[in-house]
């Protein structure tokens, strides 16, 4: 907020509806009648109002939905606001009606019909002038400037036009330090945020990172689900935990995808396809495409996208005689529909399905990119998920939305289990089926003087079935698996109080009932164990943000988190044994600064404090056979920083960092040595850098450049003296280029530049890993290229 004494509504973007509401910084009156200096960007009618009012200090002021569907063409130069108003207005089926002086009010010219312009657009920078970012996983709609908390927003994900093909969660995890990954492969991988790591194994334990596609949670337990991210909106870290709004799992955050929405006025779609060639390796190939039509104009459309991915292997197993092993196939769509009836209400549907199939193993012995096993190890991953998701918005600000989704995972791992020179081969094999249902039903409001609040209900179901087999290869038997069933309702809110135009407080609760009813496959041959456990939970959050000018603002927050025991398979053969829920309560502080227009620098920090507490893990023995347990408790410092610099138009730079330090006490990580009493998968430090220049070449031809340098520290494998064995520390490189004209695109990138081998993960088969010398490399260099045609 800058001097003079007025305040400002600022514009809200509800999806679709967008009910305009602007009230600019204070500026005399007198000044409104005269010529200013006025630069707006081609974009959406409601961002260019937006904009308008900022630049000019006037009000302008709208509840006509569909401000966000019409696009209009740049306009610079001094004119008044009248004048621009005209310009902007002029073909949109939309007229400036004065209200006084300074003041005017958008409605629909009855006698003309609007015109949908095909006009292209940039996707604004955070900051941009005449954009309002809103951080619509707080559910109450905050502007990024009064967030009381650390959100780092993924860019450059690639689609038709991309540098690279479209990345999974695990590949941009290992461009964005706040992020860490195991590397077991796709579909089998753990992915934390901030340092908050329980173990580096799959088992029973529920995630500590939730993922959500849309307002719908895609998994409760298990590893995420490697979802190709095409033709998403944007990808989201809230950092955590945040068991407040989102409940029971996410002690570490969430990640929210966001699909690129319906538009219900204009045909589009792309193609694309790339193939990729690496260093010692097998080739690759992508292809993807995407389609959105208009059923009925501006009422009912749909939008589908449909794909296939091709990673070619590099690594060699000599002892099945065979090269370039680790081939993996993943092959997805998607389908969604929209139905915008008018008077605020507005129903999305989708549903998506993937399937990931594993050739081989990753894991390499000895140093070199081979090893040495009896018989393949494939793996495959197939997710499904449905959702419902209805909106009502009014005039006021007030905002209904309930949503429903059900998501459905089946995977499978086999690790080789014969002993060297075995003359029989020999196989350990594991099941896991999970169905989740969920369903949230929440109100929210806000205001224009910074406050806002949310109320709602969340109810939760997931059954968790693992299945184990082990023996010869040609007739497995069944050994004890175990199956739990988790049920949930929270009531939950938060609201936050603006005390002044630059002060505010967050103040929130979940009240959460749960219960785990767990259930053993066989009849476990010794020990006790308990079918039920219900649990009550009452989760707070604190928070307040202070704007000390009117691009930077201050924030602290405190908040909680926890996650739900269960029952899991015990050491030993034929046991069972339950493991407790753990909780987490973190504190933060930290600030932010956006710039104002084209060009600026934005930049961000935190520091946190993290105290867990009875820390729940899936764990290997000796002999590696799967055990869950609560092996101690951890303290987590961190600090982080983002810069995102723009010097001049098109050349654009970033560079972020995560250091971490951590502690872990309990008699597991006594067994280790001090430098190793650790979390899993968290190196001290982590960062990335990258810079990007793109330039126009003739009137509608456009190239760009750019490079990126990431680096990750060492890391432990696990926690106590078996599992601590060292990987990561190493610094990957990766340079790319393109060309585009009128839709149609042509890339270039290389990835890993300098062909760095080193480990990103210390594991890849239980039997085995005892010998301390697996190793996940890093994939050789890879160069891609790809052509992509959007209309």
């Amino acid at each position: 907020m800058a001097s003079g004494g007025l305040s400002r509504l600022k514009a809200r973007p509800t999806n679709k509806r967008f009910i305009a509401a602007l009230i600019a910084l204070a500026a005399p009156t007198a000044a409104q009648a005269s010529d200013s200096p006025i630069a707006i960007t081609a974009t959406t009618l409601d961002i260019a109002l937006t904009s308008l009012a900022r630049q000019t200090g006037s009000d302008i002021i709208s509840t006509e939905p569909g401000l966000s569907r019409i696009r209009v063409r740049p306009i610079q130069g001094r004119m008044s606001v009248r004048d621009a108003l005209d310009r902007l207005l002029d073909g949109s089926g939309y007229r400036a009606l004065a209200v006084d002086g300074r003041s005017f009010r958008i409605v629909r010219d009855q006698r003309k019909a609007p015109v949908i312009r095909p006009v292209r657009t940039r996707t604004p920078l955070s900051g941009d002038a005449g954009t309002e970012v809103v951080v619509t996983a707080s559910k109450q709609r905050v502007p990024l400037m009064r967030y009381p908390g650390t959100l780092t927003t993924v860019t450059g994900l690639a689609g038709p036009g991309g540098t690279t093909v479209t990345p999974d969660l695990d590949s941009t995890a290992q461009a964005v330090p706040v992020l860490q990954s195991t590397a077991l492969g796709a579909g089998r991988n753990k992915i934390f945020i901030r340092g908050v790591a329980d173990s580096s194994f799959n088992g029973a334990t529920q995630s500590t990172a939730s993922i959500y596609f849309g307002d719908v949670q895609l998994a409760y337990s298990g590893p995420e689900p490697d979802l190709r991210l095409y033709d998403m909106k944007s990808v989201d870290v809230l950092e955590g935990p945040q068991g407040t709004l989102y409940g029971a799992g996410a002690i570490g955050g969430i990640i929210r995808l966001t699909p690129a929405p319906v538009e219900l006025e204009r045909v589009s779609g792309a193609v694309e396809g790339g193939v990729s060639a690496t260093s010692h390796g097998r080739p690759g190939f992508d292809v993807s495409g995407r389609v959105n039509v208009p059923i009925a104009d501006q009422l009912f459309g749909i939008r589908a996208i449909a794909y296939r991915v091709r990673d070619g292997g590099y690594v060699d197993d000599v002892g099945q005689g065979r090269a370039n092993v680790n081939r993996t196939d993943t092959v997805g769509g998607r389908l969604a529909a929209r139905l915008d009836p008018g008077g605020g209400w507005q129903l999305d549907t989708s549903v998506l399905a993937q399937r990931i199939d594993g050739r081989d193993a990753s894991y390499v012995e000895g140093g070199a990119m081979m090893r040495s096993t009896a018989q393949a190890q494939p793996y495959f991953n197939r997710f499904m998920l449905g959702r419902v998701v209805l909106t009502k918005n009014w005039d006021s600000g007030l905002q209904l939305l309930s949503a429903t989704g059900v998501s459905d995972v089946h995977s499978s791992d086999l690790f080789d289990a014969t002993p060297p020179g075995f003359p029989v081969l020999l196989v350990y094999r594991t099941d896991d089926a999970r169905l989740l249902l969920t369903h949230e039903t929440r109100l929210s409001r806000s205001s224009a003087g910074g406050n806002s609040w949310v109320i709602g209900l969340t109810l939760l179901r997931n059954r968790d079935v693992e299945a184990r087999v082990s023996g010869f290869a040609d007739d497995p038997t069944d050994i004890i698996g175990v199956t739990n069933v988790t049920q949930s309702a929270s009531l939950f809110g938060e609201g936050t109080i603006a005390f002044t135009h630059n002060l505010s407080a967050t103040l929130g609760a979940r009240l959460t009932y749960a219960r785990v009813d767990s259930e053993p496959s066989t009849q476990p041959t010794a020990g006790s164990f308990i079918r039920g456990r219900s649990t009550r939970r009452f989760d707070p959050t604190f928070a307040i943000s202070w704007h000390l000018a009117p691009r930077f603002a201050v924030f602290g927050r405190i908040q909680t988190g926890y996650r739900t025991g269960g029952l899991a398979v015990a050491r030993g053969v034929g046991r069972v044994a339950d493991f407790n829920s753990d909780s987490i309560i973190v504190g933060e502080i930290g600030f932010r600064r956006l710039h104002d227009g084209p060009t600026g620098i934005t930049f961000s920090g935190s520091a946190s404090f993290a105290h867990w507490v009875d820390i729940q893990a899936d764990l290997l023995n000796r002999r590696g056979a799967p055990y869950t347990t609560n092996f101690g408790n951890a303290r987590i410092f961190t600090l982080e920083g983002n810069v995102d610099y723009v010097p001049i138009a098109g050349l654009h730079a970033t560079a972020s960092f995560l250091y971490t330090s951590n502690t872990v006490s309990g008699p597991l990580a006594d067994l280790s040595l001090p430098q190793n009493r650790r979390l899993p998968e968290t190196p001290p430090l982590a960062g990335n850098v990258a810079l990007t220049y793109k330039w126009s070449a003739g009137a509608d031809a456009t190239w760009n450049a750019g490079g990126d340098a990431n680096y990750v520290g060492r890391s432990v494998l696990g926690t106590g003296d078996v599992l601590d064995i060292s990987q990561g520390k190493y610094l990957v490189l990766g340079v790319h280029g393109g060309w585009e004209r009128q839709g149609l695109a042509v890339t270039l990138g290389v990835e890993n530049l300098t062909n760095r081998s080193n480990n990103r993960f210390a594991y890849g088969n239980p039997f085995t890993f005892i010998s301390r010398a697996q190793a996940t490399p890093l994939r050789p260099v890879t160069v891609r290229l790809g052509v992509s045609r959007s209309w």
